[in-house]
């Protein structure tokens, strides 16, 4: 292999953009077959390539990768077409905030602004979705770019950067080395590359505030993951006798076995959800850290969630997001490192009164929980006509070990399992699209997660939930699926309608469209034209078996499940429109 030392004389840009990538740690890329030069240089310093097959499916395959390594995500297009289809999985990771770097190779430098082939102005297209867009037009300049792409993506708050390459540059020679191009060796593809801790003196009110409280509440999003913060977290919640609930991305920051998590809190409190029993103790919270948290409208059910007497104290590696939709006691830094400074500052204090009230609050959600399984005991056990979600979900549970993945598409699939699956512990586990909620990610992002598992060899199983209207978006990926051999299990719900979208209209408007109707699909039937095993279920009772038989397998299983259309997950503003099925 050629060295950075310029002592190879053929080396390209391509090889030394590969080498430089691999410098920040990347192992594999998602990719189809252009940028060319760069996918035929890459395996000489030990890249590989996982080619998808929808263009917009590879930005999505890196944002689940990127999710569960905490490394970049990378993923490359040709000028054009295939870069616009980039540009729905960039939103979603910038929103996410997830780090994600996408190559694009654009026109050779003579044909630029002459109306090339597929040429158009990448710089404008990407800048509103991603953190920075940059163009390498020379190759003394490549290492340099390189290192700001890879920094932009980690660094602060995480998100997507777009790298821009010519097609010629990439086979021109490779810049020797000079007094300005020298041999670099530091790696920068690990996220968070920076670690802050919050100023000392705002910890110290925080935890002043905290301590006097009367009804303290920890609400966790998704930066408790981006953070790897998880056991700092659980440290503050045992240590200071706080209560946690989380966020549909915060699922897995803590223990929800604990018994001072309350589960997923936020838009899905309505009845037959963890948490709808328990909003009385988000209701009287006087104090509420916010860490990692966004505060956007489903996370806030739309703004109303707290009450108007609350007071916040908002951790957020991002200035501008900390008392972005609430003023605030500010906590700017990092949450792994600033919720250990504040565990400590807690221990520091008297915290009898905490420790006082904690049987009471422990109690109060055990007996929210015990009036939620009652309420859910018929419908998840019940050999309905059409087989339930909240069966699968009850069923899927049981069956799932700690360490297992699960991915949601968006809409009604992420709802299920935020309300229906339990997170065993601490940790990144759930998987879901919600920076802006595309359909149609939840298998793209299902094959990043799960490449991303075995190159750890952590032997986790991953699961995908999709219902039958956003897996139509990805139908293509199940050949993805039968070529790498991912034994990834797919769930589909099988309703026949775009579910959310018909049953908001139906509230909102007292009908609904039309456009939320489909035909009959037998998704079994594509899979196995694929070559994945297609599994088709029409009764309750094979729900266990299916489950069971996919989940040992080594090989990938989709289950097309059909369902009732009438199911409806809680979600809270359809109180009082739909009979309730317990």
């Amino acid at each position: 292999m050629p060295d950075h030392a310029g002592q190879t004389t053929n080396a390209t840009v391509a090889l030394r953009l590969a080498e430089a990538f691999r410098r920040h740690g990347v192992t594999l890329t998602f990719g189809q077959s252009l940028p060319s030069a760069f996918h035929l240089a890459s395996p000489h310093v030990g890249i590989d390539q996982k080619v998808y097959r929808q263009e917009n499916a590879g930005g999505t395959m890196a944002d689940g990768y990127a999710r569960i390594s905490r490394k970049v995500g990378v993923v490359t297009a040709q000028n054009g077409p295939a870069a616009t289809l980039l540009v729905p999985p960039l939103a979603e990771a910038l929103k996410a905030s997830i780090p994600v770097l996408a190559l694009v190779q654009e026109v050779t430098r003579d044909s630029a602004d002459r109306n090339a082939f597929q040429e158009l102005d990448h710089l404008n297209m990407f800048a509103p979705v991603a953190k920075w867009v940059r163009r390498i037009d020379r190759a003394d300049r490549l290492d340099d770019y390189v290192d700001m792409a890879f920094t932009a993506a980690t660094s602060g708050r995480p998100g997507p950067a777009v790298l821009l390459v010519p097609a010629d540059l990439l086979t021109d020679p490779a810049a020797p080395l000079s007094s300005l191009l020298r041999p670099r060796a530091m790696s920068l593809g690990q996220m968070p590359l920076d670690r802050v801790v919050a100023d000392p003196a705002a910890i110290a009110a925080a935890a002043d505030a905290l301590a006097a409280a009367r009804h303290p509440l920890v609400v966790a999003g998704g930066g408790i993951h981006l953070s790897d913060a998880a056991a700092e977290l659980a440290a503050l919640q045992q240590a200071a006798h706080l209560p946690v609930g989380t966020t549909v991305m915060g699922k897995g920051a803590v223990d929800e076995t604990h018994p001072l998590s309350l589960g997923v809190i936020g838009y899905v409190m309505g009845q037959g959800s963890r948490t709808g029993e328990m909003r009385p103790i988000v209701d009287r919270a006087d104090v509420v850290l916010l860490v990692g948290n966004r505060t956007n409208q489903n996370g806030t059910d739309s703004w109303k969630l707290f009450s108007p007497n609350t007071r916040f104290i908002h951790l957020d590696a991002d200035p501008m997001e900390v008392g972005r939709n609430y003023e605030a006691m500010r906590l700017v830094g990092d949450a792994k490192l600033t919720l250990a400074a504040l565990t400590e500052a807690l221990r520091a204090r008297d915290l009898s009164t905490r420790a006082a009230a904690r049987p009471a609050v422990e109690a109060e959600i055990a007996s929210a929980i015990t009036g939620w399984r009652r309420t859910i005991a018929d419908i998840t056990t019940r050999d309905a006509r059409l087989p339930r979600p909240e069966r699968l979900m009850a069923e899927l549970d049981t069956l799932l070990r700690p360490e297992d993945i699960v991915v949601a598409d968006a809409s009604y699939s992420s709802i299920w399992i935020a309300n229906y699956l339990t997170a065993k512990r601490p940790g990144q586990r759930f998987l879901t699209p919600r920076g802006i909620a595309g359909l149609g990610w939840g298998l793209p992002m299902a094959i990043g997660a799960r490449i991303a598992a075995e190159e750890a060899g952590s032997g986790a199983r991953v699961v995908c939930l999709c219902g039958d209207g956003g897996f139509g978006h990805s139908w293509a990926e199940l050949e993805t699926l039968r070529r790498l051999e991912l034994p990834i299990v797919t769930i589909v719900l099988n309703n026949g309608i775009l579910g959310y979208q018909k049953h908001a209209e139906e509230v909102k408007f007292g009908e609904h469209t039309k456009a939320v109707n489909f035909t009959a699909v037998d998704h079994a039937a594509i899979a196995r034209a694929c070559g994945v095993l297609g599994v088709r279920l029409e009764h309750s009772g094979e729900i266990r078996g299916a489950l069971e038989t996919a989940l040992a397998a080594d090989h990938p299983t989709l289950i097309d499940m059909v369902t009732d259309p009438d199911a409806k997950p809680p979600i809270s503003f359809y109180a009082g429109h739909y009979p309730e099925p317990f």
